[in-house]
């Protein structure tokens, strides 16, 4: 299913979430207003098998239209309130529904085996799926074999598995895990994952104040309030049944929206890593698994729709977030013999390994000690060549990540350092011109953070020498370890990056990209980003920033530059479109031009970009600064890269 297809689907899911909402309010709407009227007859002491006014014309009598608008206005706006707090909690991005989980970072240094090989795995996936390495969280405490990505847009997404999932797995089984995941990330469903869970929290939480009335009115005995003392109870326990009541089209609504999402991402998987053996083997290995896919942390079942498996049993199928085990392999391997993989658990002994970090500001960039103390306390002797993929050291996988990406080792390992990884950016920054030289290394000096000018002046000539095709990749290594400087920290180091892009009094192409990149990749994780609205429906609306857009990439690239802008402007049917001058193609004008393409709708986006991947590669070669500058306006149009062309 291509990348269209992908977002109808989605916005068929938003449009379906949309009316069974509506249909699940009105529900709780109509039945408060029957337990209403209910508790008015009862409480006047009427029989309901006597009498005019008894019975059911009688109970008809306690409803109102009045009572019916009132009742549906404070549930309503209850549940509003709910579902708007809940958004603006969940929407801070995937940082704050995995830390709610529980999730402890991986950080870049850290030297445990499973969580390195884990991180290695989620490198890979980020470069088939052309973005940057998204943050690794994992859940310690539990052992079922569990995954999720959770996020607004790719921006601000993360990556969470289970303890049991890193230790349990082959690297190709992790493999095929990590990339339905990542499916997720580019197809949309996290928005929609994020926007289900707030709004299902808004039906179900008129069933969490009942349960607080019931537990509340047990306490309560005092003088002569009898009365009011049994009514308290009596509205919680209402309140509790419509709740419970909510929680069940909760799960109907769940249940509806989820599973064919799982089933598209699971095909991802096989796309993404070439195999339908890792994804396959995976589910195999959960149907032999005692714990299975089990998750017990607190929030984990409201977010239960986001896992990569079914969080908790079901007795009833028609509530499971999951399609069945057996047809999601049998989707992927029609020929299964039906015979599961046996995983022996293991008994872990977790203790959480201190944390040290010294700020980047006082001395020494943080530096965290990240290898959180875990062993298996048995290795099933069945299973001894389970951990076979274990053997590489982190030496081992960062020489692979830098045989992978043809960068030196030495600046691979750098790149999992804070410190190293803002030297590393910097440094793709410093001119090689002596006095605009020495003017930047004395603005890294004016940071105040020891070592870091000596650094940057030590890596800028190997960086230097890497040339243009190695800036957004080695650029994107550096995310991960940036992503774990704190708030004053990260304001230093963006600062500075400002101050070395303007010291020369002009913005470069390339200087324009970084910056953009790092501004889109980062400021999600320490800042409340406003994300851009969309404004226009149609390409028609936005002829000059498109014309603007491809006219700087048609100069800037290395073939014909009319040959690359005809190609583009035919490809999203601008025929009469013509090139502008490279003198009329400033950086000022082509950034408004971007910001602008940013506001178009979401189906627009990856139109525009497949036009631009598609010219700029019309004389079969797509060069490292071309696709620098779709990275760049793909990451502030908060749209999925497309795939180059090869």
């Amino acid at each position: 299913m291509d990348f269209f297809a992908q977002q109808d689907l989605a916005r068929r899911n938003t449009r379906w979430l949309v009316v069974l909402f509506l249909l699940a309010v009105l529900g709780l709407v109509l039945l408060t207003n029957v337990f209403v009227a209910a508790f008015m007859f009862f409480s006047q002491d009427y029989n309901i098998y006597s009498g005019s006014r008894e019975g059911l014309p009688g109970f008809l009598s306690y409803f109102s239209w009045a009572q019916f608008g009132t009742i549906g206005l404070a549930i309503s706006s209850t549940i509003a309130i709910v579902v708007l707090v809940m958004w603006i909690h969940l929407s801070t991005g995937g940082k704050a529904v995995a830390e709610g989980m529980g999730g402890t970072r991986i950080l870049p240094q850290s030297r445990d085996a499973a969580e390195r090989r884990c991180l290695n795995v989620v490198d890979e996936m980020a470069l088939a799926a052309n973005m940057p390495v998204p943050p690794v969280y994992v859940l310690n405490d539990e052992r079922g074999i569990n995954a999720f990505a959770a996020g607004i847009t790719p921006a601000d997404a993360v990556v969470a598995v289970t303890r049991g999932a890193i230790e349990h797995l082959k690297r190709d089984e992790l493999q095929g895990v990590i990339a339905h995941e990542f499916s997720h990330i580019l197809n949309g469903d996290m928005r929609l994952n994020i926007r289900l869970a707030a709004a299902l929290k808004g039906i179900t939480f008129i069933g969490d104040v009942g349960h607080l009335l019931l537990r509340s009115g047990t306490r309560i005995r005092s003088g002569d309030s009898r009365r009011s003392d049994n009514v308290l109870p009596l509205l919680g326990l209402a309140l509790w049944l419509l709740g419970l009541i909510g929680g069940l089209a909760a799960g109907f609504i769940k249940a509806a929206i989820s599973r064919q999402k799982e089933y598209l991402a699971d095909a991802s998987a096989v796309q993404f890593t070439r195999s339908a053996d890792g994804i396959g083997s995976a589910l195999k290995v959960i149907g032999g698994y005692i714990p299975g896919t089990l998750v017990h942390a607190a929030r984990a079942t409201e977010m239960s729709h986001i896992f990569f498996g079914q969080i908790t049993h079901r007795l009833w199928q028609v509530f499971a977030t999951h399609p069945p085990l057996r047809e999601r392999i049998l989707r992927i391997d029609p020929r299964w013999d039906g015979q599961y993989i046996k995983r022996k658990p293991s008994r872990y002994n977790w203790q959480q390994g201190s944390t040290s970090s010294a700020e980047v500001g006082v001395g020494r960039a943080a530096l965290v000690a990240a290898s959180i103390a875990g062993a298996l306390a048995e290795v099933p002797e069945a299973d001894a060549d389970a951990d076979a993929d274990f053997e590489p050291d982190p030496d081992q996988l960062e020489r692979e990540t830098a045989e992978r990406q043809d960068i030196p080792l030495v600046f691979v390992q750098h790149s999992h350092d804070p410190l190293g990884a803002q030297a590393l950016v910097f440094a793709l920054l410093v001119d090689e011109e002596p006095a605009l030289h020495r003017a930047q290394l004395d603005i890294i000096a004016g940071t105040d953070i020891a070592g870091l000018e000596l650094l940057t002046h030590t890596l800028h000539p190997g960086v230097h020498a890497l040339g243009a095709p190695h800036r957004l990749p080695l650029l994107e290594l550096c995310l991960p370890a940036l992503k774990v400087m704190s708030a004053p920290q990260y304001k230093t180091f963006k600062r500075c990056l400002l101050q070395l892009i303007q010291a020369d009094r002009r913005i470069a192409l390339h200087e324009w990209c970084l910056y953009q990149l790092v501004r889109h990749y980062l400021d999600p994780e320490f800042i409340r980003k406003k994300p851009s609205r969309a404004r226009y429906r149609k390409l028609q609306q936005v002829v000059s920033p498109v014309r603007t857009v491809l006219s700087l990439l048609a100069h800037s690239g290395s073939g014909n530059s009319e040959t690359v802008f005809r190609m583009g402007a035919d490809t999203l049917g601008f025929t009469e479109l013509t090139l502008l001058p490279l003198e009329d193609c400033s950086i000022t004008a082509f950034s408004r031009a971007v910001h602008t393409l940013a506001d178009c709708y979401p189906l627009l986006k990856p139109r525009v970009l497949k036009a631009m991947t598609q010219a700029a590669g019309s004389d079969g070669v797509l060069s490292a600064v071309e696709w620098e500058i779709i990275a760049s306006i793909a990451a502030v149009m908060d749209c999925p890269q497309p795939a180059p062309t090869k």
